[in-house]
């Protein structure tokens, strides 16, 4: 085999470059050629009715006397952004007032914007919800433009008018008033030189925009560090409480938060690993690592709260609320008018604990759903007198669809539960079961894996298996309900009449055990995230579920990084993967997009202690430690030209290098829009999940 070499393929890192498109579009074609047939258009359109669905559960958040939604249909793949009332919400078809039609906005002004969010301006009390902030990107990236909307006359306010509009960029944006707004973003470079960015490509500095002036002539109001991650400045204008908020985001897991204090910004004095929140009088801690906070020691992956103001003036009373134990880990919390509402994970399945300051802040269940279940809490509107003790409960698992529920917290009760929304199933669940298991990893630490599949289950290692994993970033997989999984996989059947069994792996460098966890598996010991999916894979031919040939494994981005890994550490373990959006070139990553952003997760390659580490999980670089008569699964490697967080360069580079190395069976697929979703329609998403689908099905299924 042909030796490669990592920095050989400058020209595919031109990412919009006419030789490497043209490469890409060659790749693409392809892969297509091979794997479009007519059982892929079927499967795509399966999950594109799935995906566009008009009976799925419309998500709302209330504000005033409305709720707001934004959704995409068949008729509007770019989506509505359009509101209702309570009473409109509980029936099967409401009655939704549009606010704004994406796709007739793109058509109009020709520009492909997909919809990024929206940021109501709280009113004049007594006032109704009048004008937004709606964030739109050219084409599905983290890059936006940010416009000013009336929703009364629903129209853009021109900038004529004094309207605000943002050009094209990386861009926070929070109104501090209802004529001024704190951006930060890429304002170009300062008359020194200085740029406005990070090293990360996001913004350093904080400016003041009032209505009517430019973003040059708009005054900073805080910067960071160039090799700092970001900056913003938020206003909370909960009525009573007003408060400016910077946040210095030193490194991924690594922050400074600042309260404005008349002229200048007084620094919330806790360690920088503690992730800091003000919720109307109280302000709110939650620890990485075991944090003294005042006079108080906040275990890792707790959470305590204190009075603000009395905490800001330094007197620090810190009552810790909840304190996790060898099994269980912070999953969020909200608040009621009266009362805090924390998730928790217990093995990876949902409770809900209910804790009040007149109680000291003492927690109590108050709800706890079927196993291997999950369950988000948040609240309606803690601020409405009457609805501020009503929370949106949502339900559902791997075979249970989404429930949407709204009650009313009565002291550790919930009252008043009505069902507003049930999600009907996507797919036939007779037959089919969910276990947990747990496997061994290298070190002997027991890790968690989900398995979904036939209750009836032949243990002879001969069924199409697909694992799942991420292992990154304290992001935890919980039970959740997927219509492309349960089609594209749990009720497929092969010849052989198996269908599939899947399989989702909690490793370390997730959250399911809190940070710990996740520190469990950083920098240095990153090897430990893969060794634990490794452990899972074996455990599940150990247990006769799969043999190599009919396992497969998925991940994206974070989980991209893992699969290559996979593909170049433990291939003998596999018989085909899907690695998406990846990390893979771990020696410039930091270079590439957004990766400098990342160095806290996995080391900093241009440190030469932290590259003797970080080279033994970049794959881009373990294709030359491969032996010449190395097998490797079959391999999908896919992205997106538009993807401007991890960026398509990665994943083009580590494609050529396997390829120039002799290695076959290995493709590729790029979108040239979609983002870091891969996906910015319903369309492109039913395309991409076939896509990936489709290749691993076709290589374990025996088909």
């Amino acid at each position: 085999m042909t030796q490669s070499n990592p920095d050989q393929y400058e020209w595919l890192r031109e990412i919009h470059g006419q030789d490497a498109l043209e490469w890409v579009r060659a790749r693409n074609a392809e892969t297509e050629d091979w794997l479009v047939t007519d059982d892929y258009r079927a499967l795509q359109q399966s999950l594109l009715e799935a995906l566009q669905a008009p009976d799925r559960i419309p998500e709302v958040i209330k504000r005033g006397g409305h709720y707001y939604n934004f959704w995409r249909d068949a008729e509007h793949p770019k989506g509505l952004w359009r509101r209702t009332t309570w009473e409109a919400y509980l029936q099967d078809e409401p009655d939704w007032d549009i606010l704004l039609d994406v796709d007739a906005l793109a058509a109009a002004e020709g520009i492909d914007w997909v919809y990024a969010g929206v940021i109501l301006l709280r009113p004049a009390e007594g006032d109704p919800y009048r004008r937004a902030l709606v964030r739109l990107s050219p084409d599905g990236g983290d890059a936006v433009a940010v416009r000013e909307y009336d929703v009364v006359t629903r129209a853009f306010v021109p900038s004529s008018e004094g309207g605000f509009n943002l050009p094209v960029a990386k861009t926070r944006v929070s109104w501090a008033g209802p004529d001024a707004l704190y951006v930060a973003t890429d304002f170009g470079p300062a008359a020194d030189g200085t740029p406005s960015v990070t090293k990360s490509s996001y913004a350093r500095t904080v400016r003041r925009v009032e209505r009517g002036s430019t973003l040059a002539e708009a005054p900073e109001v805080f910067a960071v560090d160039q090799n700092h991650v970001l900056t913003a400045v938020h206003h909370d204008s909960t009525p009573g409480f007003e408060r400016d908020i910077a946040v210095d985001a030193i490194d991924f897991h690594h922050w400074r938060t600042h309260v404005r204090a008349g002229d200048r910004w007084q620094p919330v004095a806790v360690p920088t690993d503690v992730s800091v929140a003000f919720h109307r009088e109280w302000i709110l801690f939650a620890p990485r690592t075991d944090a003294q906070i005042g006079d108080t020691e906040v275990p890792a992956g707790g959470l305590a709260l204190a009075p603000a103001e009395a905490f800001l003036a330094g007197d620090a009373e810190v009552t810790v609320a909840f304190a996790p134990t060898a099994n269980t880990a912070l999953e969020s919390y909200t608040f009621t008018r009266s009362a805090l509402l924390i998730t928790v994970l217990r093995d990876v399945a949902s409770a809900v604990l209910v804790a009040r300051p007149e109680d000291g802040w003492t927690t109590r269940e108050v709800l706890s759903p079927a196993s291997l279940e999950s369950i988000s809490v948040a609240a309606v509107d803690d601020e409405d007198p009457v609805a501020g003790e009503d929370l949106w409960l949502s339900t559902s698992g791997f075979l249970t669809p989404p429930t949407l529920q709204r009650a009313r917290l009565d002291g550790d009760r919930l009252t008043e539960i009505v069902t507003a929304k049930r999600a009907p199933e996507r797919f036939d669940p007779a037959g089919l079961r969910v276990e947990q298991h747990f496997a061994r990893s290298a070190d002997g630490t027991r890790v968690p894996y989900f398995q979904v599949g036939p209750s009836e289950l032949t243990l002879d290692g001969a069924n199409p298996t697909l694992m799942n994993g991420y292992g990154g970033f304290q992001v935890s997989l919980t039970p959740s309900y997927s219509p492309a999984v349960g089609r594209a996989w749990l009720t497929r059947t092969n010849d052989a009449g198996r269908t599939g069994v899947y399989v989702i792996a909690n490793i370390r460098g997730g959250g399911e055990y809190g940070p710990a966890w996740h520190r469990a598996a950083l920098r240095e010991n990153r090897h430990r995230a893969y060794e634990d999916f490794a452990a899972i894979a074996a455990d599940l031919a150990e247990r006769g579920v799969c043999d190599r040939e009919h396992l497969a494994a998925t991940g994206r981005s974070n989980g991209g990084l893992l699969m290559g890994n996979m593909i170049t550490g433990y291939g003998h373990l596999f018989g085909a993967i899907s690695c998406g959006v990846p990390l893979l070139d771990m020696r410039h990553y930091t270079r590439l997009s957004a990766g400098h952003s990342w160095i806290a997760e996995y080391g900093d390659p241009d440190v030469p202690e932290d590259w003797a580490f970080v080279r033994g999980f970049s794959p881009q670089h373990r294709i030359a430690e491969l032996d010449d008569d190395a097998v490797i699964p079959a391999s999908l490697i896919w992205t997106a030209t538009s993807d401007d967080r991890v960026g398509p360069v990665q994943a083009r580079t580590m494609y050529a290098a396997l390829t120039d190395r002799g290695f076959e069976n290995v493709w590729y697929h790029e979108d040239l829009v979609g983002g870091h979703a891969g996906a910015s329609d319903h369309e492109q998403a039913a395309r991409m999940l076939t896509t990936s689908y489709a290749f691993l099905w076709r290589r374990v299924s025996g088909a």
